[in-house]
């Protein structure tokens, strides 16, 4: 119905409505045309005290020129009543995003809030599904997103967002990010102090990847001999994916002694892929998984693993949307980042 208005509106000069001008207005819009801040508009358009009178007047008058709705959660920011967070899983079938889930509601629960579970199932268009269903449900959203940035922000509505992995200092939005690299240099120093030096890895991720790179940044500084060509994509972030990316990675590279899986279900996968080759584990190739589940202490042997505590991944995501909610800074810097730790069992 919004779309449908928009089309009917007639743009006034000098109004850009960024690259569609069929789109809902976003707070980042008004932003930009009145030359202040998302929080000064948060203000502004919900008359907080805080803000000069003139400063206040042009944010009003840019978003008038713009029809900037406020969405629900700037409404809640005058309202008291339940706040609603929607949270956004690529994947509830990989048991990683339930514990990250889980870490999200319980925080929130602390808070008094409630929280809608959206499985995007790793669909762009669901993605964008989601928010514009959660734009009109929900008073901010957490999630996984692959979706371009300028894409996301068209289905917005103004709705504030917090992105789950993504760097926080290479996002416009709210962010939580896992910082790969830092888990990686313990991972690789573990595998190269057993005397692992052809180690193979077992990606999951397509296009950019903080994983691969960090891989490959740390056999680089150990002077591995290592490359893009040991690095293997598996077809799915499963058992099954580890399996068959396995079994093509030993194809390839027969010499590895040791592999660093994307997942720990990947890792999970290169052991039952390597026992049916007759690669005992960890004596013929040591396995090292990433994301620490509790299924690792339950294979046979236990998986050793770079374990993120996804508690703490919840607890930021949610603080980030109250920072937000009270038109405050984002967190920055290195308290946004949750740092891997190395577990030692019996794999590697």
């Amino acid at each position: 119905m919004l779309s449908v208005l928009a089309d009917e509106q007639q743009r006034e000069p000098g109004v850009d409505r960024a690259d569609d001008p069929r789109r809902r207005a976003t707070i980042h819009d008004v932003a930009k045309l009145a030359g202040v801040s998302r929080q000064t508009v948060s203000r502004a358009v919900n008359d907080k005290g805080e803000i000069d009178p003139a400063t206040k007047q042009r944010v009003l008058e840019a978003a008038r020129l713009l029809d900037y709705r406020p969405s629900r959660f700037a409404r809640g920011l005058v309202r008291k009543g339940t706040v609603t967070a929607g949270l956004v899983i690529p994947d509830l079938m990989n048991p990683f995003f339930p514990e990250v889930a889980a870490g999200v509601l319980e925080a929130a629960e602390q808070r008094g809030w409630q929280v809608v579970v959206w499985d995007s199932r790793t669909d762009e268009a669901r993605e964008r599904e989601a928010l514009d269903v959660l734009s009109h449900q929900a008073d901010a959203v957490v999630g996984y997103f692959r979706n371009a940035e300028d894409v996301l922000a068209r289905h917005l509505g103004g709705v504030p967002l917090v992105l789950l992995e993504r760097g926080p200092e290479r996002t416009r939005f709210a962010a939580v990010g896992i910082d790969a690299a830092a888990g990686l240099q313990q991972g690789m120093a573990h595998l190269v102090r057993a005397g692992h030096r052809r180690i193979g890895m077992l990606d999951g991720f397509h296009g950019p990847a903080p994983r691969r790179h960090a891989f490959l940044a740390e056999a680089r500084r150990h002077g591995l001999p290592v490359d893009e060509g040991w690095v293997t994509m598996c077809p799915e972030h499963s058992v099954a994916g580890g399996e068959e990316g396995m079994e093509r990675l030993l194809d390839a590279r027969p010499e590895i002694t040791a592999v660093f899986g994307f997942n720990d279900l990947i890792a999970v996968g290169a052991m039952r892929a390597a026992g049916r080759r007759g690669r005992r584990v960890p004596d013929d190739l040591a396995v090292l998984g990433f994301d620490g589940l509790s299924l690792g202490e339950l294979v046979q042997p236990a998986l050793t693993t770079l374990h993120i505590d996804k508690r703490k991944l919840g607890r930021l995501a949610v603080e980030q949307v109250a920072r937000l909610r009270a038109g405050e800074d984002p967190i920055g810097g290195a308290e946004a980042w949750v740092v891997p730790e190395l577990v030692v069992r019996a794999s590697a």
